[in-house]
């Protein structure tokens, strides 16, 4: 199994080839978890994603004959773009396995980094299963994202930088797919500091760690911003060692690491994808177990396409009060429009957007129906912009 020495041997060994990302205290997370909130920018990686550091010293240890043959690999993303640069950077020869419904930002990525990109299958099990025949077939190198001991240990190097840089860590939380990086962070981890506490994290359409430790039968599927760890199959080699030495696997809800992705940018001024933002979601979902803790929790990925981006950030300002869409029956009269974008101008709202239907969608012909989207500061000015306006109209927030 991986020790302390093999990830401090895979530190020396992938220094200068990764970035030795910062680590930053976040005043905005823990004002919001009230926990003591250290974040690990593994985001900040050349290719986006922590991924680099297994990928880096699982490549390093290649022989001259598998050099070159070279290499497989099967990924939703961020092991991929990871494999095709390292894979560049020795002169290897890479192929990269990914699921059809990869997201376009991490296929185009990949092929940039020079890797061939085959997109095969509806999982990520399939992808493994059609990486494995042409690995076969061809005689290249797999190189799996998790379920390796080289990739464990250059995963663990996250977790030796972190306590490095704070020594002092309760609690440090880290995003679970297949296992790999958790499992090289507890080997790190709990070797330098005997008695913290380590935590997984994974999203609730895709739980199967938790669901093993606990004795179930693994049952996942469904829709997850989170697609980075949205495996079905964990890695044998990481199960082995988290399950006799994880404090807990914590499963988050999909509102929930949605809501992480949002606090991220406009708290901490740092962009990350679904799967990078699960352990800040752990912090908002399970606030009894860490607050008053000092917790060190990975960023692990920033690779989110930008539609989709804009789609959370809206979708949070929604929750939050500070987009409204409001819905009138107005009267079918000169003025009214007018009047109604004042008293929001007045009540220092900004109107984003208007749609005015009179035809088909009001109930009267003597009347008209009025969207209007409205930003507001908070939850209290979104309040009385809708109190302004009723004085005058019947106004339903949508």
């Amino acid at each position: 199994m991986v020790t302390l020495a093999d990830v401090q041997a895979a530190s020396a060994r992938i220094a200068g080839r990764v970035i030795r990302t910062p680590t930053l205290a976040s005043d905005a997370l823990s004002r919001a978890t009230g926990a003591e909130v250290v974040l690990k920018l593994d985001n900040l990686q050349v290719t986006g994603a922590f991924k680099e550091r297994g990928a880096a010293n699982r490549l390093a240890l290649l022989t001259a004959d598998e050099r070159a043959r070279g290499v497989i690999a099967m990924s939703a993303g961020n092991h991929a773009q990871a494999v095709a640069r390292h894979a560049q950077l020795l002169g290897v020869s890479a192929t990269i396995v990914m699921p059809k419904f990869t997201p376009a930002t991490k296929v185009t990525r990949t092929a940039a980094w020079g890797a061939h990109v085959v997109l095969h299958g509806e999982t990520l099990a399939e992808s493994a299963a059609h990486a494995r025949e042409l690995a076969e077939k061809n005689q290249l190198v797999f190189v799996h994202p998790y379920d390796d001991e080289a990739v464990m240990a250059g995963q663990g190097t996250l977790a030796l930088e972190l306590l490095e840089d704070v020594p002092d860590l309760d609690a440090i939380v880290i995003p679970v797919g297949g296992g790999g990086l958790l499992a090289g962070c507890l080997v790190a981890a709990m070797a330098l500091r005997p008695g913290i506490a380590v935590y997984g994290v994974e999203c609730e359409a895709y739980a199967p760690m938790a669901q093993r430790i606990a004795g179930r039968a693994v049952s996942v599927g469904g829709a997850t911003i989170a697609e980075g760890i949205a495996v079905r199959d964990i890695g044998e080699l990481p199960f082995e060692l988290v399950r006799r030495r994880v404090t807990d696997v914590l499963v988050v809800p999909e509102r929930a690491i949605e809501e992480a992705i949002g606090l991220l940018v406009e708290g901490a001024k740092t962009v990350a994808e679904g799967a990078g933002a699960a352990g800040v979601a752990a912090l908002l979902t399970y606030g009894d177990v860490f607050r008053g803790k000092k917790v060190g929790v990975a960023v692990t990925g920033g690779n989110i396409d930008a539609r989709i981006l804009s789609n959370v950030l809206l979708r949070d300002l929604l929750r939050d009060g500070r987009l409204l869409r409001l819905h009138l029956q107005i009267p079918d009269r000169p003025g009214v429009l007018a009047d109604i974008a004042g008293k929001i101008g007045d009540s220092g709202g900004n109107i984003i957007e208007v749609s005015h239907q009179r035809l088909f969608a009001a109930s009267s012909v003597q009347a008209a129906e009025l969207e209007v989207m409205v930003e507001a500061r908070d939850p209290l000015h979104a309040s009385a912009i809708v109190e302004a306006l009723e004085t005058s109209y019947v106004v339903r927030r949508v």
